[in-house]
């Protein structure tokens, strides 16, 4: 028995430690699940509402003493302030404001260039490498997966370095459909769609000056032996079932933080495995704009811009089906960037209370209501 004790102490204290690791880096997915899964042996629970410490300097707190835990706490609750959790984490706050900047900058609306420089880097680097790609396997020096996973890989990296800032859309028709689920200010959208564009025009003219106007620039158009029909076809369904992997990855019901880049970025790869040899797969009306405008060739363009915008409206009505009305604070923060007030802290701080069951998401409190009437 003094065994067992002495072993549940020692995972006690690795917890302790592994919560100040994961809070020091402002939520490190695997370090929580980790964390998540000592307690659960330590203490059969997996409530950290009460005992989160709030800092390694600080020490652990007491139960139930945590700033903002009575925010989250007990059957009864809800739903969560987000200002209320705010300071519950002064660390971690500290860390995301090394990383982001000043709150008050990036609340400031004047200051809107920083997500349309994002917007315009990640959409630069995503076409780079998948008209890069593209150009590169129509010469035989990379092989097909190399060149369809090249993209997803790439969009998974845009989305962990820098979604927070502009929601990494890279796409207009993600933009189209963030707006239209009410997670994006419609304000923004013509700025997104520009940016995006110009984004893409200067990827592939970096490309044109580095290997010449050769292979279309990577442009994707409907392969050999399928018409634009086809083509078309495959991009509206492949664009929609994107579109919904991004609408359900940022939604509150679902929000897994930092592994949303996982479900984007594995998906992108994988439609591209079996669809490329249909229509180049590319569910981007951006990614095909660049190469279509620097080479010169609009064979078959009308494609990829109907197939994407398509697409992106059937995934708008899946989501509605799924999941209601969009708008909640957690998925304007994935939609429309960290940067809008109150949005940081409404991303980083109630996804653990919704695995924990203390808070239902807004969009599903209404269903839950319902049920329980029901019974």
């Amino acid at each position: 028995m003094g065994q067992i004790t002495r072993f549940q102490e020692g995972l006690r204290r690795v917890a302790m430690i592994g919560e100040g690791f994961a809070e020091d880096r402002a939520g490190l997915g695997v370090a929580i699940l980790i964390v998540k899964l000592l307690r659960w042996c330590c203490w059969g629970d997996l409530d950290v509402a009460g005992n989160v410490p709030v800092s390694r300097v600080d020490g652990p707190a007491a139960p139930g003493n945590a700033p903002g835990a009575d925010a989250a706490r007990g059957p009864a609750a809800r739903e969560v302030d987000p200002a209320a959790l705010g300071t519950a984490f002064p660390r971690t706050h500290h860390v995301l404001q090394l990383e982001f900047g000043d709150r008050k900058d990036f609340d400031d609306p004047r200051l809107e260039w920083r997500r349309l420089f994002s917007e315009l880097l990640g959409t630069f680097a995503l076409v780079l490498v998948a008209s890069g790609g593209g150009l590169l396997h129509a010469k035989g020096q990379i092989s097909l997966a190399a060149a369809v996973v090249a993209p997803g890989l790439m969009v998974m990296a845009i989305i962990l370095f820098m979604g927070a800032v502009s929601g990494a859309h890279l796409n207009p028709g993600v933009s189209l459909a963030f707006a239209l689920r009410g997670d994006f200010p419609w304000k923004r959208v013509p700025g997104y769609v520009v940016i995006q564009l110009i984004g893409a025009t200067l990827a592939c003219l970096f490309l044109r000056w580095v290997f010449g106007n050769v292979e279309h620039l990577g442009a994707t158009l409907p392969g050999p032996g399928y018409k634009n029909w086809q083509a078309l076809l495959m991009e509206i369904v492949l664009t929609a079932l994107l579109v919904s992997v991004i609408l359900g990855t940022a939604s509150a019901a679902q929000n897994v933080g930092a592994i949303a880049a996982l479900g984007v970025g594995g998906y992108i790869a994988l439609a591209g495995l079996w669809a490329a040899p249909v229509s180049g797969v590319s569910m981007n009306s951006a990614r095909s704009f660049g190469p279509a405008l620097v080479s010169g060739d609009w064979t078959s363009y009308w494609v990829y811009v109907a197939g994407p915008i398509a697409g992106a409206l059937i995934a708008v009505g899946f989501a509605m089906v799924l999941r209601g009305r969009g708008g909640d604070a957690m998925s304007r923060a994935a939609g429309s960037g960290k940067l809008d007030k109150g949005a940081l802290t409404a991303k980083a701080e109630p996804s653990e209370d919704i695995d924990q069951g203390n808070v239902v998401p807004p969009d599903t409190a209404a269903d839950s209501d319902a049920e329980q009437s029901g019974q």
